[in-house]
């Protein structure tokens, strides 16, 4: 028998959880150096599937099949195609930052109501987090995914309402309460979508008479399987459903400013970067794949509702006066553009899809982990409370420029060229979108720039004036990601010869082919 690599990749963070939760109270800068450790070897196992994955082989690789529950056709599937590969190195990469970053989050504290951190408590959570992720983009078993699409809300919980934002912690109880509060939205928000799913999952199993993905495409592409189209509709809306509040999709994205709001920075990464791309992978491997002619079908109207959320979340980015929540309601429009991509129904659209969500993850991390720092520093989350930065810490200011750069998809960094594939493979299937599309662009540039020169130009505020420059572990955090950001933006080869493949195949499950150019016969 092989070595199961992918089940190590997944299994590894989720036994480092348990090995850092163990370790002793008085031990907690023991335990974040078992935690960094843990992040670093599983990047390293995430290395190794990356290279042992073959773009021009089999559809899923490195696979591993053993039987679960017998009775109710439930298997231990692993399997990862070009887009599950790429998302697993991604969540791998950003761990090891998450937790550098957020080194000193869960330290003791004596003040407020609050007199302590469980410092141990913290890394493990994002550990299982990592784990659970994970093996969320390598099940090939839709009970497998579901039981971990759901699993990973409880750490997620905890992370959001016990590790709040210091910024906000000066003795009283409202910020706990806020904290609460968004926890708890976060938490039924995807509860509910969870439990509408598992009525689809369990209306699945009843039609095909089992939960494997590949058993289940195969067999609609023989023709040995057959759903009424009431029924596959009806499927698909369960699906889509879950899926579009993890993302987060409008109108179903109120839980996400309110979770990143009140998370510390590195949480708030942990949400947007990682977590919430399951969903938009999911809509690729299950509701493309499941249910193709009800994925045409929905089409107009998720089209409909991914332009809203870009324009709509631009928008309220721009009148954000907290630096936090103008990240989130940024990375609400970015999702939209990740799910026009994929329902375009071109290659270049998912192809842009699948590029944005590994280019949307490492740009985000990079602006809010920045923000963090600077945040730590001054004690404040509201823009108004900035000013001359960059004269006091040039390097963050710069840091912070790159990161904010790259969020408005500024050609020769990552975004760009995920979101101007998105906007090709939409012009070519719906014009009308695309136009409207373009304009989330121009909203972008108007609430990134205006951040900046808020925050970090102008005379320096008395409050910033001995705010120190970003510190060696700071540094750490922060220059990969933004070298990530110039590479892939000059060269995104890498990523899109892993990808592409899966894409193509992704097309073929719905019948799409790209539409040809209208080219004037010559006279």
């Amino acid at each position: 028998m092989s070595f199961p690599l992918l089940t190590a990749t997944a299994a590894l963070p989720a036994i480092g959880a348990i090995a850092t939760a163990a370790v002793p109270a008085a031990q907690r800068v023991a335990a974040k150096w078992l935690a960094l450790f843990v992040s670093l070897a599983t990047l390293v196992l995430a290395a190794i599937v990356l290279v042992r994955f073959d773009p021009g082989g089999d559809r899923y690789q490195l696979t591993e099949s053993h039987a679960w529950i017998k009775d109710f056709g439930v298997r231990y599937e692993l399997g990862v195609d070009g887009i599950g590969v790429a998302l697993v190195a991604l969540t791998a990469l950003l761990i090891p930052f998450v937790i550098l970053a957020g080194w000193h989050d869960a330290d003791p504290q004596e003040t407020g109501s609050r007199r302590w951190r469980p410092t141990q408590g913290f890394f493990a959570l994002i550990l299982a987090v990592e784990a659970m992720v994970i093996i969320s983009f390598e099940a090939t078993d839709v009970f497998l995914f579901y039981i971990f699409f759901e699993a990973m809300l409880i750490p997620m919980y905890f992370l959001i309402g016990g590790f709040g934002d210091r910024a906000h912690e000066h003795g009283d109880d409202a910020a706990a309460t806020q904290r609460s509060y968004a926890a708890v939205k976060f938490l039924l928000y995807n509860l509910v979508g969870g439990l509408i799913m598992l009525a689809a999952v369990i209306g699945l199993y009843v039609v095909a008479g089992n939960f494997s993905l590949q058993e289940i495409v195969q067999a609609r592409a023989n023709g040995s399987l057959h759903m009424a189209t009431s029924t596959e509709r009806w499927l698909f809306l369960g699906f889509f459903f879950a899926f579009a509040v993890k993302a987060p999709l409008w109108p179903l994205h109120t839980w996400l400013p309110n979770a990143m709001g009140e998370a510390t920075a590195p949480v708030a990464v942990l949400i947007t970067a990682v977590v919430d791309k399951v969903g938009t992978f999911a809509m690729l491997r299950f509701c493309l794949q499941l249910f193709p002619e009800a994925s045409k079908w929905a089409t107009p109207v998720i089209l409909v509702l991914a332009l809203i959320s870009i324009i709509y979340g631009a928008l309220l980015a721009v009148g954000q006066r907290d630096i936090k929540r103008l990240v989130a309601y940024a990375s609400i429009s970015h999702f939209g553009f990740i799910i026009l991509g994929i329902f375009a129904m071109t290659s270049q659209g998912q192809s842009g899809a699948t590029l944005y969500m590994v280019n949307h993850g490492i740009s985000t991390a990079a602006l809010m982990l920045v923000a963090g720092f600077l945040i730590s520093r001054r004690g404040s989350r509201l823009i108004a409370d900035y000013g001359g930065v960059q004269k006091v810490a040039p390097v963050l200011a710069g840091t912070f420029l790159i990161g904010g750069l790259a969020t408005l998809s500024l050609p020769g960094l990552a975004p760009f060229v995920s979101e101007f594939l998105v906007l090709v493979g939409a012009f070519e299937r719906y014009p009308a979108v695309g136009i409207v599309a373009t304009f989330g662009i121009v909203l972008a540039a108007l609430y990134t720039l205006v951040l900046y020169q808020r925050t970090m130009t102008g005379p320096v505020k008395a409050e910033v004036a001995e705010m120190p420059d970003l510190r060696v572990r700071e540094l750490l955090v922060v220059a990969p990601l933004i070298a990530l950001l110039i590479f892939l933006g000059v060269y995104p080869k890498p990523v899109t010869d892993i990808v592409n493949p899966a894409v193509q195949q992704t097309m073929s499950d719905v019948h799409k082919t790209d539409p040809k150019p209208e080219v004037e016969a010559a006279k």
